[in-house]
């Protein structure tokens, strides 16, 4: 009598607001199954609600300040907003509980953002989905001028070629001079969350169908004019097709210039710097891979050899 009397008690404090999903581990074991009766969780995947993407836009841009970094930040900024539009479940996640993905789960590894973009594109599709919105969303962040949202200071943009912690603002920090604790910098990593939760807002709305996918033009590929002692070939590295340029001398190789690669900015540099000056001292293409770089200076000596295979 007593046990029910105390769960009819917490049904009425209950009754009161809305839970959030922090306090159920809060709450004794004997009153659970009372909480159930009044906050139901939906069964997984969520159902996926539009937000406003400008609404969306400022306050992962608050969030970042506010809720410990970009991780946090990107969930927040989604979740916060639709929760304000929608309520339960939506609010019924602390996005807090994301800030230990900050700087790149602090080992400068994936980049924050887009861990909080995950985590948000996984709780409304199932796995095979997810994957295939978090590779669309990769693609686009590793080409993406970061940031072009610049509601408070005005900043040069850089490119990250890469979905790392430490390529994207390490790019950033050797352009602009900027340290981790400066401002400048806060304030980029900022803007470019608020646009990771944009274009993950973006990416969600196409998969359910509220939106068209954006028209992509692919500009034509500019002809290289050769010299006839200029031949391109091409290899196989860590991120895709490297290619290469080899001018020739008579019999003799004079010049390696890479044309185009996707490898990791920092990791595959060594490669790049040695490489050819090694290939072009030995006068042949036998010479060691880079150590800590050995996908990207295999691939370069097979581009190299796929140029001088084609001289006749």
């Amino acid at each position: 009598m007593n046990e029910q009397k105390s769960r009819r008690e917490f049904l009425c404090m209950a009754g009161k607001g809305v839970l959030g999903a922090a306090a159920l581990t809060a709450i004794p074991a004997v009153l659970k199954p009372a909480l159930a009766e009044t906050a139901e969780i939906p069964a997984y995947p969520w159902t996926y609600q539009q937000v406003d993407k400008d609404a969306v836009l400022k306050h992962t841009y608050e969030c970042f300040y506010s809720h410990g970094g970009c991780c946090a930040a990107v969930f927040a900024g989604i979740m916060e907003t639709m929760g304000e539009a929608y309520g339960a479940p939506y609010n019924m996640v602390p996005g807090q509980m994301f800030a230990n993905g900050a700087a790149g789960y602090g080992v400068a590894s994936l980049c924050g953002s887009l861990g909080g973009a995950c985590a948000v594109i996984g709780l409304f599709c199932e796995a095979a989905d997810a994957r295939t919105l978090r590779d669309q969303l990769y693609e686009w962040y590793k080409a993406e001028p970061f940031p072009s949202y610049q509601p408070e200071m005005e900043s040069i943009t850089t490119v990250a070629n890469s979905v790392l912690c430490a390529d994207s603002v390490g790019a950033y920090m050797t352009a602009t001079g900027y340290a981790m604790s400066d401002p400048g910098r806060l304030a980029r990593c900022a803007g470019l969350s608020a646009e990771v939760a944009v274009k993950t807002i973006e990416l969600l709305n196409v998969h359910f169908g509220f939106e068209a996918a954006p028209v992509v033009e692919e500009a034509p590929a500019a002809e290289e004019t050769l010299a006839d002692n200029e031949y391109i070939g091409v290899g196989e590295g860590f991120g895709g097709e490297v290619k290469v340029k080899v001018t020739m001398d008579g019999d003799q190789i004079a010049k390696i210039e890479v044309l185009s690669h996707n490898e990791t900015t920092g990791k595959s540099d060594p490669a790049f710097a040695q490489i050819p000056e090694a290939i072009i001292a030995a006068q042949s293409t036998d010479v060691l891979p880079v150590s800590g770089a050995t996908m990207t200076s295999n691939a370069l000596i097979a581009a190299v050899n796929d140029a001088l295979s084609q001289i006749k």
